[in-house]
Protein backbone atom coordinates (compact mmCIF):
# COMPACT_ATOMS: atom_id res chain seq x y z
CA UNK A 1 0.00 0.00 0.00
CA UNK A 2 0.89 3.45 -0.98
CA UNK A 3 -0.21 6.70 0.81
CA UNK A 4 -0.56 9.96 -1.59
CA UNK A 5 1.28 12.04 1.19
CA UNK A 6 2.86 15.18 -0.07
CA UNK A 7 6.20 15.23 -1.70
CA UNK A 8 5.95 16.80 -4.43
CA UNK A 9 4.52 20.74 -4.86
CA UNK A 10 0.71 20.84 -4.31
CA UNK A 11 -1.54 21.75 -7.01
CA UNK A 12 0.08 19.59 -9.49
CA UNK A 13 -1.74 18.96 -12.90
CA UNK A 14 -2.65 14.82 -13.83
CA UNK A 15 -0.15 15.06 -16.23
CA UNK A 16 2.22 16.11 -13.87
CA UNK A 17 1.41 13.77 -11.54
CA UNK A 18 1.29 10.90 -14.06
CA UNK A 19 5.18 11.45 -14.52
CA UNK A 20 6.26 12.37 -11.28
CA UNK A 21 4.43 10.82 -8.06
CA UNK A 22 6.56 7.97 -7.10
CA UNK A 23 8.26 6.52 -4.25
CA UNK A 24 11.55 8.31 -3.27
CA UNK A 25 15.09 7.53 -5.61
CA UNK A 26 17.36 5.19 -4.16
CA UNK A 27 21.50 6.25 -3.07
CA UNK A 28 22.08 6.01 -7.34
CA UNK A 29 19.30 8.73 -8.22
CA UNK A 30 17.72 6.81 -10.89
CA UNK A 31 15.66 9.14 -13.14
CA UNK A 32 13.01 6.30 -14.31
CA UNK A 33 11.45 4.30 -11.54
CA UNK A 34 13.81 1.30 -10.63
CA UNK A 35 12.33 -1.96 -10.79
CA UNK A 36 12.81 -4.04 -7.26
CA UNK A 37 12.79 -7.87 -8.38
CA UNK A 38 13.00 -9.44 -5.21
CA UNK A 39 10.93 -11.83 -3.00
CA UNK A 40 12.05 -10.32 0.74
CA UNK A 41 14.17 -7.58 1.46
CA UNK A 42 16.93 -8.09 4.83
CA UNK A 43 16.31 -6.69 8.08
CA UNK A 44 19.33 -4.80 9.94
CA UNK A 45 18.46 -6.64 13.29
CA UNK A 46 15.64 -8.84 14.89
CA UNK A 47 14.28 -5.81 16.89
CA UNK A 48 13.92 -4.14 13.28
CA UNK A 49 12.17 -7.01 12.00
CA UNK A 50 10.02 -7.49 14.02
CA UNK A 51 8.89 -4.15 14.56
CA UNK A 52 8.17 -4.47 10.72
CA UNK A 53 6.86 -7.77 10.37
CA UNK A 54 4.38 -6.61 13.41
CA UNK A 55 3.43 -3.11 11.64
CA UNK A 56 5.06 -0.99 14.42
CA UNK A 57 7.16 0.53 11.66
CA UNK A 58 6.89 0.85 8.49
CA UNK A 59 9.55 -1.52 5.71
CA UNK A 60 9.79 -3.38 3.09
CA UNK A 61 9.15 -6.81 4.45
CA UNK A 62 8.20 -9.35 1.24
CA UNK A 63 6.81 -8.73 -1.63
CA UNK A 64 3.93 -10.38 -1.64
CA UNK A 65 2.36 -6.88 -0.03
CA UNK A 66 5.42 -4.58 0.25
CA UNK A 67 7.67 -3.81 -2.82
CA UNK A 68 9.15 -0.64 -3.31
CA UNK A 69 8.22 -0.67 -7.19
CA UNK A 70 4.19 -1.39 -6.65
CA UNK A 71 4.25 1.35 -3.79
CA UNK A 72 5.22 3.81 -6.53
CA UNK A 73 2.46 2.32 -8.72
CA UNK A 74 -0.01 2.47 -5.88
CA UNK A 75 1.40 6.52 -5.49
CA UNK A 76 0.80 7.44 -8.83
CA UNK A 77 -2.41 5.93 -9.13
CA UNK A 78 -3.67 7.43 -5.75
CA UNK A 79 -2.51 11.12 -6.79
CA UNK A 80 -3.67 10.82 -10.27
CA UNK A 81 -7.17 9.91 -8.33
CA UNK A 82 -7.03 12.12 -5.89
CA UNK A 83 -7.57 8.99 -3.07
CA UNK A 84 -5.18 8.82 0.29
CA UNK A 85 -3.77 5.81 -0.52
CA UNK A 86 -4.04 2.60 -3.18
CA UNK A 87 -3.40 -1.10 -3.01
CA UNK A 88 -2.36 -3.25 -5.73
CA UNK A 89 -3.16 -6.53 -6.93
CA UNK A 90 -2.38 -9.00 -9.45
CA UNK A 91 -5.62 -8.20 -11.93
CA UNK A 92 -8.85 -6.20 -11.78
CA UNK A 93 -10.86 -9.23 -10.33
CA UNK A 94 -8.62 -9.91 -7.53
CA UNK A 95 -9.10 -6.20 -6.97
CA UNK A 96 -12.81 -7.09 -6.61
CA UNK A 97 -12.10 -9.92 -5.20
CA UNK A 98 -9.72 -8.04 -2.31
CA UNK A 99 -12.69 -5.42 -2.05
CA UNK A 100 -15.40 -7.97 -1.14
CA UNK A 101 -12.95 -9.90 1.13
CA UNK A 102 -12.33 -7.00 3.17
CA UNK A 103 -15.44 -5.41 3.23
CA UNK A 104 -18.33 -8.48 3.44
CA UNK A 105 -19.10 -11.31 5.73
CA UNK A 106 -21.78 -13.64 5.77
CA UNK A 107 -25.43 -11.82 6.38
CA UNK A 108 -24.61 -8.90 4.59
CA UNK A 109 -26.22 -7.24 1.22
CA UNK A 110 -25.02 -6.35 -1.88
CA UNK A 111 -26.32 -3.76 -4.22
CA UNK A 112 -24.92 -4.25 -7.90
CA UNK A 113 -25.62 -2.77 -11.74
CA UNK A 114 -26.71 -5.67 -13.33
CA UNK A 115 -24.61 -3.97 -16.14
CA UNK A 116 -20.98 -4.68 -14.73
CA UNK A 117 -18.54 -6.57 -16.31
CA UNK A 118 -19.52 -10.67 -17.04
CA UNK A 119 -16.67 -11.94 -14.57
CA UNK A 120 -17.76 -9.14 -11.38
CA UNK A 121 -21.38 -10.48 -12.18
CA UNK A 122 -20.44 -13.86 -11.69
CA UNK A 123 -17.68 -13.29 -8.72
CA UNK A 124 -20.20 -11.09 -6.47
CA UNK A 125 -23.45 -13.12 -7.74
CA UNK A 126 -22.52 -16.51 -7.32
CA UNK A 127 -19.11 -17.10 -5.70
CA UNK A 128 -20.00 -14.68 -2.67
CA UNK A 129 -23.49 -16.21 -2.22
CA UNK A 130 -21.89 -19.79 -1.14
CA UNK A 131 -20.47 -17.76 1.63
CA UNK A 132 -23.94 -16.21 2.40
CA UNK A 133 -23.53 -12.77 1.01
CA UNK A 134 -26.79 -11.66 -0.66
CA UNK A 135 -26.62 -9.51 -4.04
CA UNK A 136 -29.83 -7.69 -5.57
CA UNK A 137 -28.85 -6.80 -9.22
CA UNK A 138 -30.70 -3.50 -10.04
CA UNK A 139 -30.54 -1.31 -13.49
CA UNK A 140 -27.46 0.60 -14.04
CA UNK A 141 -29.65 4.08 -14.63
CA UNK A 142 -32.49 3.90 -12.33
CA UNK A 143 -31.53 5.70 -9.15
CA UNK A 144 -35.12 4.46 -7.65
CA UNK A 145 -34.16 0.63 -8.12
CA UNK A 146 -31.08 1.19 -6.08
CA UNK A 147 -33.09 2.91 -3.35
CA UNK A 148 -35.54 0.19 -3.17
CA UNK A 149 -32.84 -2.26 -3.21
CA UNK A 150 -31.13 -1.01 0.07
CA UNK A 151 -31.64 -3.32 3.25
CA UNK A 152 -30.52 -2.69 6.84
CA UNK A 153 -27.79 -4.78 6.34
CA UNK A 154 -26.52 -3.17 2.78
CA UNK A 155 -22.68 -2.71 3.15
CA UNK A 156 -21.50 -2.30 -0.63
CA UNK A 157 -23.15 -0.76 -3.73
CA UNK A 158 -21.01 -1.20 -6.83
CA UNK A 159 -20.70 0.29 -10.27
CA UNK A 160 -19.19 0.46 -13.48
CA UNK A 161 -19.42 3.32 -15.22
CA UNK A 162 -19.15 3.58 -18.39
CA UNK A 163 -20.38 0.20 -18.49
CA UNK A 164 -18.86 -2.35 -20.60
CA UNK A 165 -19.80 -2.90 -23.54
CA UNK A 166 -23.24 -0.72 -23.38
CA UNK A 167 -21.66 2.22 -21.93
CA UNK A 168 -24.48 3.25 -19.69
CA UNK A 169 -23.34 5.83 -17.44
CA UNK A 170 -25.00 6.35 -13.84
CA UNK A 171 -24.76 9.33 -11.40
CA UNK A 172 -21.71 8.62 -9.14
CA UNK A 173 -22.70 11.45 -6.70
CA UNK A 174 -26.44 10.77 -6.48
CA UNK A 175 -25.11 6.58 -6.06
CA UNK A 176 -22.75 8.29 -3.44
CA UNK A 177 -25.91 9.97 -1.30
CA UNK A 178 -27.63 6.26 -1.47
CA UNK A 179 -25.27 4.74 -0.23
CA UNK A 180 -24.03 6.68 2.76
CA UNK A 181 -28.05 7.05 3.68
CA UNK A 182 -27.89 3.66 4.08
CA UNK A 183 -24.57 3.30 5.98
CA UNK A 184 -23.25 1.85 2.63
CA UNK A 185 -20.18 2.01 0.95
CA UNK A 186 -19.91 3.10 -2.82
CA UNK A 187 -17.42 1.44 -5.14
CA UNK A 188 -17.10 2.67 -8.90
CA UNK A 189 -14.95 0.62 -11.70
CA UNK A 190 -12.93 3.64 -13.27
CA UNK A 191 -11.70 1.19 -16.28
CA UNK A 192 -13.15 2.69 -19.11
CA UNK A 193 -12.34 6.41 -17.93
CA UNK A 194 -9.59 6.17 -15.62
CA UNK A 195 -8.73 9.24 -13.69
CA UNK A 196 -7.59 10.85 -17.14
CA UNK A 197 -11.14 11.09 -17.86
CA UNK A 198 -13.06 10.72 -14.28
CA UNK A 199 -12.62 10.89 -11.08
CA UNK A 200 -15.48 8.72 -8.67
CA UNK A 201 -13.72 10.02 -5.23
CA UNK A 202 -14.07 13.89 -5.90
CA UNK A 203 -17.68 12.57 -7.19
CA UNK A 204 -18.22 10.95 -3.53
CA UNK A 205 -17.01 7.38 -4.62
CA UNK A 206 -15.15 5.47 -1.43
CA UNK A 207 -13.45 3.15 -3.51
CA UNK A 208 -11.92 2.93 -6.92
CA UNK A 209 -11.48 -0.37 -8.86
CA UNK A 210 -9.28 -0.51 -11.37
CA UNK A 211 -7.98 -2.71 -14.29
CA UNK A 212 -4.32 -1.83 -15.02
CA UNK A 213 -4.42 -4.75 -17.67
CA UNK A 214 -6.43 -1.95 -19.66
CA UNK A 215 -5.45 1.62 -20.37
CA UNK A 216 -3.14 2.33 -17.47
CA UNK A 217 -1.03 -0.49 -19.38
CA UNK A 218 -1.88 1.12 -22.07
CA UNK A 219 -0.36 -1.36 -24.84
CA UNK A 220 -2.00 -4.84 -23.13
CA UNK A 221 1.25 -6.03 -21.60
CA UNK A 222 0.44 -6.82 -18.56
CA UNK A 223 -2.25 -8.15 -16.00
CA UNK A 224 -2.55 -5.65 -13.04
CA UNK A 225 -5.35 -4.02 -10.75
CA UNK A 226 -5.65 -1.84 -8.08
CA UNK A 227 -7.77 -0.06 -5.43
CA UNK A 228 -7.92 3.71 -4.53
CA UNK A 229 -9.33 4.27 -1.14
CA UNK A 230 -8.99 6.00 1.87
CA UNK A 231 -5.84 5.71 4.05
CA UNK A 232 -7.65 4.28 6.94
CA UNK A 233 -9.59 1.56 4.37
CA UNK A 234 -6.65 0.49 3.00
CA UNK A 235 -4.69 -0.36 5.98
CA UNK A 236 -7.53 -1.72 8.23
CA UNK A 237 -9.65 -3.90 5.38
CA UNK A 238 -7.22 -4.44 2.23
CA UNK A 239 -3.78 -5.22 3.85
CA UNK A 240 -4.76 -7.58 6.55
CA UNK A 241 -6.53 -9.49 3.47
CA UNK A 242 -3.69 -9.06 1.05
CA UNK A 243 -1.23 -10.09 3.33
CA UNK A 244 -3.03 -13.39 3.74
CA UNK A 245 -4.59 -13.89 0.37
CA UNK A 246 -2.19 -12.78 -1.13
CA UNK A 247 -3.65 -11.37 -4.66
CA UNK A 248 -0.19 -9.24 -5.12
CA UNK A 249 0.72 -6.93 -8.21
CA UNK A 250 4.00 -8.70 -9.16
CA UNK A 251 6.74 -5.81 -8.80
CA UNK A 252 7.68 -6.27 -13.05
CA UNK A 253 3.69 -5.71 -13.78
CA UNK A 254 3.61 -3.06 -11.65
CA UNK A 255 6.71 -1.46 -13.11
CA UNK A 256 5.33 -1.64 -16.63
CA UNK A 257 1.73 -0.48 -15.44
CA UNK A 258 3.32 2.89 -13.31
CA UNK A 259 5.41 3.10 -17.05
CA UNK A 260 2.16 3.25 -18.98
CA UNK A 261 0.49 5.96 -16.96
CA UNK A 262 3.38 8.39 -17.91
CA UNK A 263 1.23 9.03 -20.79
CA UNK A 264 -2.18 8.28 -19.92
CA UNK A 265 -3.50 11.65 -20.62
CA UNK A 266 -2.29 12.21 -24.12
CA UNK A 267 -3.22 8.32 -24.97
CA UNK A 268 -6.87 9.24 -23.34
CA UNK A 269 -7.79 12.65 -25.25
CA UNK A 270 -6.38 10.78 -28.66
CA UNK A 271 -8.43 7.55 -28.22
CA UNK A 272 -11.44 9.33 -27.31
CA UNK A 273 -11.33 11.47 -30.17
CA UNK A 274 -10.85 8.46 -32.63
CA UNK A 275 -13.71 7.03 -31.06
CA UNK A 276 -15.86 9.62 -31.09
CA UNK A 277 -15.33 10.17 -35.00
CA UNK A 278 -15.71 6.55 -35.50
CA UNK A 279 -19.24 6.54 -33.58
CA UNK A 280 -20.21 9.03 -36.20
CA UNK A 281 -19.47 7.16 -38.96
CA UNK A 282 -21.36 4.13 -37.23
CA UNK A 283 -24.59 5.98 -36.85
CA UNK A 284 -24.76 7.17 -39.99
CA UNK A 285 -24.18 3.75 -41.16
CA UNK A 286 -27.08 2.02 -43.58
CA UNK A 287 -25.98 -1.53 -41.99
CA UNK A 288 -25.55 -0.32 -37.85
CA UNK A 289 -29.14 -0.70 -36.25
CA UNK A 290 -27.68 1.82 -32.78
CA UNK A 291 -24.59 2.51 -31.73
CA UNK A 292 -23.74 2.84 -28.03
CA UNK A 293 -21.43 5.74 -26.82
CA UNK A 294 -21.16 8.41 -23.96
CA UNK A 295 -19.89 11.38 -26.51
CA UNK A 296 -22.79 10.74 -28.92
CA UNK A 297 -25.99 13.15 -28.32
CA UNK A 298 -28.10 10.18 -28.88
CA UNK A 299 -26.48 8.41 -25.58
CA UNK A 300 -29.06 8.25 -23.22
CA UNK A 301 -27.12 9.42 -20.55
CA UNK A 302 -25.11 11.68 -22.95
CA UNK A 303 -25.28 15.27 -20.81
CA UNK A 304 -24.60 13.06 -17.56
CA UNK A 305 -21.59 11.55 -18.98
CA UNK A 306 -20.62 14.79 -20.75
CA UNK A 307 -20.03 16.05 -17.18
CA UNK A 308 -18.92 13.27 -15.21
CA UNK A 309 -16.46 12.14 -17.58
CA UNK A 310 -14.32 15.94 -18.60
CA UNK A 311 -16.26 16.75 -21.52
CA UNK A 312 -14.88 13.28 -23.29
CA UNK A 313 -16.96 9.95 -24.00
CA UNK A 314 -13.91 7.49 -23.91
CA UNK A 315 -12.32 4.89 -26.23
CA UNK A 316 -14.96 2.17 -26.44
CA UNK A 317 -17.61 1.91 -29.09
CA UNK A 318 -20.46 -0.74 -29.14
CA UNK A 319 -23.00 -1.00 -31.82
CA UNK A 320 -25.65 -3.25 -32.70
CA UNK A 321 -25.78 -4.76 -36.43
CA UNK A 322 -29.40 -5.99 -37.88
CA UNK A 323 -30.55 -9.32 -37.05
CA UNK A 324 -33.73 -10.27 -37.16
CA UNK A 325 -33.12 -13.00 -35.15
CA UNK A 326 -30.66 -14.27 -32.09
CA UNK A 327 -29.04 -16.49 -34.66
CA UNK A 328 -29.32 -13.98 -37.68
CA UNK A 329 -27.89 -11.34 -35.36
CA UNK A 330 -25.01 -13.71 -33.96
CA UNK A 331 -24.05 -14.21 -37.97
CA UNK A 332 -24.13 -10.80 -39.06
CA UNK A 333 -21.76 -9.36 -36.01
CA UNK A 334 -19.12 -12.78 -36.60
CA UNK A 335 -19.44 -11.79 -40.42
CA UNK A 336 -18.45 -8.01 -39.25
CA UNK A 337 -15.59 -9.14 -36.92
CA UNK A 338 -14.30 -12.13 -39.26
CA UNK A 339 -13.70 -9.35 -42.21
CA UNK A 340 -11.67 -7.10 -40.28
CA UNK A 341 -8.43 -7.76 -41.52
CA UNK A 342 -6.90 -5.08 -39.00
CA UNK A 343 -8.47 -5.47 -35.70
CA UNK A 344 -7.23 -7.90 -33.38
CA UNK A 345 -10.11 -10.23 -32.34
CA UNK A 346 -9.71 -10.53 -28.82
CA UNK A 347 -11.70 -9.68 -25.48
CA UNK A 348 -9.27 -7.30 -23.99
CA UNK A 349 -9.12 -3.68 -24.49
CA UNK A 350 -7.57 -0.41 -23.77
CA UNK A 351 -4.67 -1.16 -26.14
CA UNK A 352 -2.74 1.25 -28.85
CA UNK A 353 -4.38 -1.65 -31.32
CA UNK A 354 -7.70 -1.62 -31.86
CA UNK A 355 -9.98 -4.43 -30.66
CA UNK A 356 -13.19 -5.78 -32.02
CA UNK A 357 -15.15 -8.81 -30.13
CA UNK A 358 -18.50 -10.03 -30.09
CA UNK A 359 -19.50 -9.47 -26.12
CA UNK A 360 -22.02 -12.54 -25.83
CA UNK A 361 -19.37 -15.14 -26.78
CA UNK A 362 -16.41 -13.83 -24.93
CA UNK A 363 -16.87 -11.40 -21.63
CA UNK A 364 -20.18 -12.39 -21.16
CA UNK A 365 -20.08 -16.02 -22.45
CA UNK A 366 -20.31 -17.58 -18.98
CA UNK A 367 -23.37 -16.16 -18.14
CA UNK A 368 -26.77 -17.64 -18.97
CA UNK A 369 -29.20 -16.59 -21.79
CA UNK A 370 -30.90 -14.78 -18.86
CA UNK A 371 -28.23 -13.12 -17.56
CA UNK A 372 -26.99 -11.72 -20.83
CA UNK A 373 -30.33 -10.39 -21.67
CA UNK A 374 -30.68 -8.84 -18.49
CA UNK A 375 -27.70 -6.82 -19.20
CA UNK A 376 -28.96 -6.24 -22.88
CA UNK A 377 -25.93 -8.17 -23.91
CA UNK A 378 -27.50 -9.39 -27.68
CA UNK A 379 -26.05 -11.54 -30.29
CA UNK A 380 -25.85 -8.80 -32.80
CA UNK A 381 -24.12 -6.39 -30.41
CA UNK A 382 -20.05 -6.17 -31.58
CA UNK A 383 -17.62 -3.97 -28.96
CA UNK A 384 -14.79 -2.00 -30.60
CA UNK A 385 -11.65 -1.03 -28.37
CA UNK A 386 -10.35 2.43 -30.53
CA UNK A 387 -6.73 2.58 -30.76
CA UNK A 388 -4.29 5.05 -31.88
CA UNK A 389 -4.39 3.88 -36.02
CA UNK A 390 -5.47 6.12 -38.49
CA UNK A 391 -9.47 6.55 -38.42
CA UNK A 392 -10.24 5.86 -42.13
CA UNK A 393 -8.03 2.89 -41.58
CA UNK A 394 -10.64 1.82 -38.99
CA UNK A 395 -13.05 3.00 -41.08
CA UNK A 396 -12.16 0.65 -44.26
CA UNK A 397 -11.62 -1.95 -41.86
CA UNK A 398 -15.17 -2.14 -40.73
CA UNK A 399 -16.55 -1.35 -43.76
CA UNK A 400 -15.51 -4.73 -45.04
CA UNK A 401 -18.04 -6.75 -43.40
CA UNK A 402 -20.75 -3.92 -42.91
CA UNK A 403 -20.99 -3.36 -46.86
CA UNK A 404 -20.97 -6.57 -47.33
CA UNK A 405 -24.24 -7.93 -44.74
Amino acid sequence: MSSNKPDLPQGLHLDTLAVRAAVDKTQYGENSEALFITSSFTQPDCETAARRFSGEEEGYIYSRFTNPTVASMEKRLAALEGSEACIGTASCMAAVLLLCMGLLKSGDHVVCSRSVFGSTLKLIGSEFGKFGVQTTFVSQTDPDEWRRAMQPNTKLLFAETPTNPLTEVCDIRLLADIAHSGGAVLAVDNCFCTPALQKPIALGADVVVHSGTKYLDGQGRVIAGALCASEAMVREKFIPVMRSAGMSLSPFNAWVVLKGLETLGIRMEAQSQRALALARWLESHPRVARVYYPGLPSHPQHALAMAQQSGQGGAVVSFDVFGDSPEVGRRNAWHVIDSTQLMSVTANLGDVKTIITQPASTSHGRLTEEQRVAAGIQQHLIRVAVGLEHLDDLKADLSRGLDTL
